[in-house]
């Protein structure tokens, strides 16, 4: 099927892909805004707001909007991450008129109500609570946190109960009107769509919506640290933290396959050694969270605390190998894992509509999946082990949560990753 992109006179880019097999369409708002863009005291802002657009517009209250797509089935939501926010519906194809339209509405007419605002403040209070009773994501606060210190990108996204409780609806509303101009959105949807039809339907809603201003966002300058949260729970959940590559980094699918043969699926080294001959945990793995312009190549591991001192030596001694000694049957085994994700992924509309609307935000165009698999295919031995070297000559990260007495300190443990 073929991709189509319209761009509207305000700047607003509308990406559709028909995928006729489907009888529903994925579709989305995404704004080239999150977290990053917030300074220190508006730390949380852009999930707030994501939070406050379904809780009540100049016409609809916020039981309006979830029943008015609920009554034809449909499903509404959104999320935020450090670069974007999203929101978007997946509905039949007779509905995506009434979609588009929600969508519009709280995204240009929010009423930001001091009673809703109010109530669902304790709402995010709670969420940030929640955070902090859940070990294996509060641990991953704490990465962000100490590989980027001082810094929006290091920030959680949640925010603080400070910062949130001080949210008022000026700075909403003013937060809005800065970021959330038609130049940084772009409207993507795929399934049962007609492009033509939705680019009308777009204009008819966004049309008037000024062009807006990009936000300016700080370099990510990954710095290394450690920083840890003693608790009573059960297990120590332990991360270490490196500099990765960015989205747009040559290194990108290298380091994605290194990642896949080191700690990512039942095969990998890391889950052999740690999980399968050793067991030293049931979870561990790797992962490249890329940015823009840079990102943080990071592992994650939940054990008892006893032998916590024993995982990070393991560890340690496996990222190392991936210098040194990656085979030729690992190599082949890892692209034919992302190549194989890659494709199922877009098997799901919704997938595919955030797939379109992140390209053409990161990029500017549409990357063909020919190009993307042959970049995997494309990924050699030595490409693999030059990516493990790039992320060994950073100083490493550590956060861990839970009862840490038996843990080395951070000097013995960036010790173990340097030898």
């Amino acid at each position: 099927m073929s991709i189509r992109i319209t761009t509207l006179p305000n700047g607003l880019r509308v990406v559709t892909e028909p995928m006729d097999q489907f009888r529903t369409t994925s579709i989305g708002v995404w704004v080239g805004v999150g977290a990053r863009a917030e300074s220190a005291e508006q730390n949380g802002v852009s999930h707030m707001l994501e939070h406050m657009a379904f809780k009540g517009t100049a016409t609809r209250s916020a039981l309006d909007i979830a029943e008015a797509i609920e009554d034809v089935g449909g499903h509404l939501n959104a999320y935020t991450s450090r670069e974007q926010t999203a929101y978007y519906a997946r509905v039949l194809e007779e509905d995506v008129p009434l979609a588009v339209e929600l969508l519009g509405d709280i995204l240009q007419r929010s009423a930001f109500e001091p009673d809703e605002l109010e109530r669902e403040r304790g709402v995010v209070i709670q969420e940030i609570g929640e955070v902090q009773d859940t070990p294996d994501d509060l641990v991953f606060d704490l990465l962000q946190e100490a590989a980027y210190p001082d810094q929006a990108v290091g920030r959680s996204i949640l925010g603080t109960v400070e910062t949130v409780s001080g949210f008022s609806r000026d700075s909403l509303s003013g937060y809005m009107d800065r970021h959330y101009g038609a130049g940084a959105m772009v409207v993507a949807a795929a399934g049962k769509v007609d492009h033509d039809r939705l680019v009308a339907l777009v204009a008819d809603q966004f049309g008037g919506l000024e062009a807006g201003v990009p936000a300016e966002l700080a370099e990510a300058e990954y710095r290394g640290g450690d920083l840890r949260r003693d608790r009573k729970f059960e297990q120590v959940h332990l991360t270490f933290g490196f500099p990765g590559v960015s989205f747009a980094d040559d290194r990108f699918f290298a380091t994605q396959v290194m990642s896949t043969i080191l700690g990512e699926g039942m095969s990998s080294r890391l889950f052999q050694e740690v999980r399968e001959k050793r067991g030293l945990a049931y979870s561990v793995y790797s992962f490249n969270a890329a940015l823009a312009d840079g990102g943080l190549f990071g592992i994650y591991a939940g054990t008892s605390p006893a032998q916590a001192d024993e995982l990070a030596t393991v560890i340690a001694g496996e990222l190392g190998r991936m210098t040194l000694d990656v085979t030729e049957r690992e190599l082949v085994r890892a692209r034919a894992q992302l190549k194989a994700s890659t494709l199922m992924a877009l098997e799901s509309s919704w997938s595919r509509a955030e797939q379109m609307a992140r390209q053409l935000m990161m990029f500017g165009r549409i990357v063909p999946l020919e190009e993307i698999v042959a970049r995997i295919e494309g990924v050699t031995l030595e490409a693999v082990a030059e990516a493990a070297r790039s992320v060994m000559a950073g100083s490493p990260t550590v956060a861990a949560v839970g009862p840490l007495r038996k843990l080395p300190g951070y000097e013995r443990l960036a010790e173990r990753f340097a030898a």
